[in-house]
């Protein structure tokens, strides 16, 4: 830069215009254009004034550097720790939603077996929602899910350990076996009903009265007779292929007789949402009977 200034300075003395330089209107520059450029190249000239813009120019470019590490170092420090603090935080309100959401309004299951056969497949994943009994009853013709410890199983007594819980809490929500003892029956008799197996064709009689069931194509209802009371509080199941379902039936001696009760049921199955080629919503189905009579054995 000093160089091309003094060459300036040089053609400025016979008052020629620059080469460079600002033209003016008529394409000469003015004279007092011509000493500026001269006082500027002058100045230029005395050296400190181009050392101190070379010395800042070298100091601002210093300082970029400077704040790249500065802003290096500040993603390793508080914005990093802060960052990580927002994952665990996102992480946690994530697990409580599923967690509410599995309490109090739908929980996934994975069908282990073929005792709902035709309407549930092995491996078929359902949804069951809690919401049902919690804003109505049970119904007589539900495909529910419940609890089978102490009542079809032995007590369950799952690890206590706050890592297996953690585990079992996260394979339950994405509906996975869990080792549980749930289990997925038709509800058949509701508290104070009379079941009985059979009559001459075949059919369950509950009350007294035949039970239609077309969920069994055809087939006879059960071909083990039995005829129990349901007691209060407690509901008679069986599973829709009745020659493979271990269910009320196979209870029969237990204390209870078989019946699951009311707390122990989970909710009822509303859809079984894979694979998608099965995806498909599970109503329910009317099984109307007459009431038991007052006195009835």
């Amino acid at each position: 830069m000093s160089s091309d200034g003094a060459r300036t300075a040089d053609a400025a003395e016979p008052r020629s215009t620059p080469q460079g330089a600002v033209s003016g209107p008529h394409g000469a520059a003015p004279d007092a254009s011509s000493d500026l450029s001269v006082q500027v190249t002058d100045r230029s000239d005395d050296g400190p004034a181009d050392v101190g813009a070379e010395t800042g120019g070298e100091t601002a470019a210093g300082a970029a550097p400077d704040e790249d590490d500065d802003a290096s170092r500040d993603d390793t420090g508080p914005r990093a720790a802060w960052s990580a603090g927002r994952i665990v935080l996102l992480v946690a309100v994530a697990a409580l939603i599923v967690a509410l959401l599995r309490a109090f309004v739908v929980q996934a299951f994975v069908i282990p077996s073929e005792s709902m056969d035709p309407l549930l497949k092995v491996g078929d994943r359902v949804l069951v929602s809690r919401l049902d009994y919690r804003l109505g009853d049970v119904r007589r013709g539900d495909v529910i899910v419940f609890d089978g410890a102490g009542v079809f199983d032995a007590p369950d007594d799952p690890a206590r350990t706050p890592l297996a819980a953690a585990g079992r809490a996260v394979a339950g929500a994405l509906g996975m076996p869990v080792g549980e003892s749930d289990y997925v029956k038709r509800v058949i008799g509701l508290p104070g009903d009379r079941v009985t197996c059979c009559d001459a064709a075949g059919r369950l009689t509950v009350n007294g009265f035949p039970l239609d069931e077309p969920y069994l194509g055809g087939t006879r209802a059960s071909d083990l007779s039995f005829d129990i009371r349901v007691p209060a509080g407690r509901y008679w199941v069986m599973g829709d292929n009745r020659r493979d379902s271990g269910d009320s039936r196979a209870h029969l001696g237990d204390p209870g007789g078989g019946t699951v009760p009311e707390d122990h049921v989970v909710g009822r199955v509303v859809a079984v949402w894979w694979p998608w080629n099965r995806a498909t919503g599970i109503g329910r189905v009317d099984l109307p009977v007459g009431r038991v009579q007052e006195g009835a054995p």
